[in-house]
């Protein structure tokens, strides 16, 4: 009965961004910080033996402390965040190898997902009004800690540590794990290098081929442009970024990481100028201090996200790096009152 009763959905997520800014949460590894947690915190009861360090796999917490992970989605919910992300930013085969734990990749989506879904369900039961807009979980599709389109070895650039192939299986069961567990969109972030998108969006495609429940799953999309260049790493411009991945028919485009917001403005404010689909722009709290720590306080933040609304730059707004659920609470109450970036009208060119 309770489940049933949190599954409410009164509007899907594209009604609602015609109507208003909606907002995505803020940091997961910054919060988690927080909680100043040691190895053994990190291995749980089921992994205390386990043969090699596991502190610093945040995303192994979804099964050994899925307490945490929920209370800070809860968190970010309470600050007024619409959309949430699984903390499955290295739930793949390619990133556990890190941990050796790559056994676990779909074990952790599905478990992220439904800490996630779950932190929703008890929010919701805990604010239980007559007219309750809906909270969506965007599974969380990291860009891997390796890179299709630079070579690792400076001595051999022909070189690449991984293939298209082991990319794409990769993505394909960390796809299959956060749709088992129940999210409601699928966020291919943080992208420094498109090839790894796009063999991402073809997981994607083919697991929604093979499983065509799955296709009313929405895509978001977001890239990182890495320095005032306006290029991301692997070297494309943001139009170029853009055209690349433009084929997926995604819910939203935008950026996020890498910059503070008044590092990030003339980028959002161009792609929110060739952008068919929502925009969207979740920014670091502000460019990292000496001792990699982030200064910018959540007034601040929201002042510039703020001005990119009043602008009619964006559709969808948040927080990375350095962010927490103050930072989220100021830019929601910000921007609640603001409209939200209009779709534009694609004119059909007649071919002669």
């Amino acid at each position: 009965m309770i489940i049933e009763y949190l599954k409410l959905e009164i509007m899907n997520i594209r009604d609602l961004l015609q109507q208003r800014i909606l907002i995505i949460d803020g940091a997961m590894g910054t919060m988690i910080q927080q909680y100043k947690l040691q190895e053994k915190d990190y291995r749980g009861d089921r992994f205390k033996d386990w043969h090699c360090d596991v502190k610093g796999n945040n995303d192994l917490l979804s099964i050994t402390q899925p307490q945490i992970i929920q209370a800070i989605h809860k968190k970010y919910l309470e600050a007024g965040a619409d959309i949430i992300e699984t903390n499955t930013f290295s739930s793949t085969v390619i990133a556990q190898a890190d941990y050796e734990m790559q056994s676990l990749a779909y074990e952790l989506n599905v478990a992220a997902a439904k800490c996630a879904r779950q932190a929703i369900n008890e929010f919701n039961l805990e604010h239980q009004t007559s007219n309750i807009e809906p909270r969506f979980v965007a599974g969380a599709i990291g860009p891997l800690n390796k890179t299709l389109s630079l070579s690792p070895d400076v001595n051999n650039p022909g070189y690449r540590a991984v293939t298209f192939d082991q990319v794409v299986a990769a993505y394909y069961e960390q796809v299959k794990g956060l749709v088992d567990g129940g999210v409601d969109i699928l966020l291919i972030e943080t992208i420094f290098d498109t090839l790894n998108a796009k063999a991402a969006i073809y997981a994607i495609k083919k697991y929604f081929r093979e499983n065509p429940a799955a296709n009313k799953k929405e895509i978001m999309i977001s890239g990182t442009i890495t320095d005032a260049s306006g290029r991301t790493l692997s070297g494309q411009t943001l139009e170029a970024f853009y055209t690349s991945v433009i084929h997926a028919k995604p819910l939203s485009i935008g950026l996020n990481c890498a910059l503070g917001a008044k590092e990030m403005r003339p980028h959002i404010e161009e792609l929110s100028q060739i952008a068919s689909c929502y925009v969207s722009a979740y920014p670091n709290a502000g460019l990292p201090n000496a001792m990699g720590e982030y200064d910018e306080q959540p007034g601040d933040t929201a002042h510039y996200l703020e001005e990119w609304a009043k602008e009619g730059f964006v559709n969808i707004v948040g927080g990375c790096c350095g962010t927490t659920p103050e930072h989220i609470k100021h830019i929601a109450e910000h921007v609640k009152k603001l409209k939200p970036r209009k779709l534009p009208v694609i004119e059909k060119e007649l071919v002669c």
